[in-house]
């Protein structure tokens, strides 16, 4: 790290930032076109279509590709939804978890695939759209059983002093409806955007440090390289848990939606 503080010191070099997540391709604000919302529809699209292709021709012993899918789809059917949700209840929401983790985890893995090299969920947008999937599907399920007032009035225990009943109704509110969907958001978020920052960094560094630096950062521009290829395969990691760890907590709300109806 000393050698990157080195090169940012060196006059000319400019550290990545937010604007190297953002990324037009016309238009501007609200409105614009970039690279993350065409990134989205290309992973959509490359999903379809290998599941597809996948599907389309199973065997009884499996190709490579046949292998990873199922592999895929058993981690999500069983150890998460299966486990969570119960034998009776698992099976309906299989398809919801397994497509949002598919669709987290390519757009996680677009972070170290070559040439494209952005991570999708690292704009805000995208985490807080499947968080509000999550949390309509989980108020839902909540609310179909006891209706709105019903599963609000359950937010309270019983036997509660009244003086403490408000507070302990606004602090429910609070973790239902903002605590919770704003730390799943910023969970997936925060760390495709630190992970990316950080490759970011040592890739450009090492860079500036190559082409612009005396002889001796020169030599130094291989410790930042190096570093890269390090935090690269920590990042594969990263990604795979992060699509993981969404899922997993989708699927506990839910299960939690499913228990009262019991």
């Amino acid at each position: 790290m000393s050698m990157l503080v080195a090169a940012v010191k060196a006059e000319g070099f400019k550290p990545p930032g937010l604007a190297d997540f953002w990324q037009p391709y016309f238009g501007d604000g609200a409105f614009a076109i970039t690279r993350p919302m065409t990134l989205m529809v290309f992973s959509t699209v490359l999903i379809v279509v290998g599941m597809l292709a996948v599907t389309k021709k199973l065997a009884v012993v499996p190709g490579k590709s046949q292998m990873a899918t199922e592999g895929l789809y058993d981690l999500v059917r069983n150890s998460i939804a299966r486990d969570i949700l119960g034998s009776k209840e698992f099976l309906r929401f299989v398809p919801l978890l397994f497509a949002m983790f598919m669709l987290i985890l390519v757009n996680n893995l677009f972070g170290v695939i070559p040439v494209i090299q952005y991570p999708t969920m690292s704009r805000i947008g995208f985490p807080i759209a499947i968080t509000m999937v999550v949390f309509a599907v989980y108020l839902f399920l909540g609310m179909r059983r006891q209706g709105v007032w019903g599963y609000l009035k359950g937010l309270v225990p019983p036997g509660l002093p009244s003086w403490i009943i408000p507070l302990f109704f606004f602090l429910e509110i609070l973790t239902f409806f903002f605590t919770r969907p704003v730390t799943l958001a910023l969970r997936l978020f925060g760390n495709m955007f630190a992970g990316h920052l950080l490759l970011l960094l040592m890739a450009l560094g090492g860079e500036y440090m190559l082409l612009h630096g005396g002889p001796a950062l020169k030599v130094m521009s291989i410790g930042p390289f190096a570093m890269n290829l390090v935090l690269t395969v920590f990042e594969l990691l990263v990604e795979f848990l992060q699509a993981y760890i969404f899922t997993l907590l989708a699927a506990l709300y839910i299960a939690g939606s499913l228990a009262d109806e019991h």
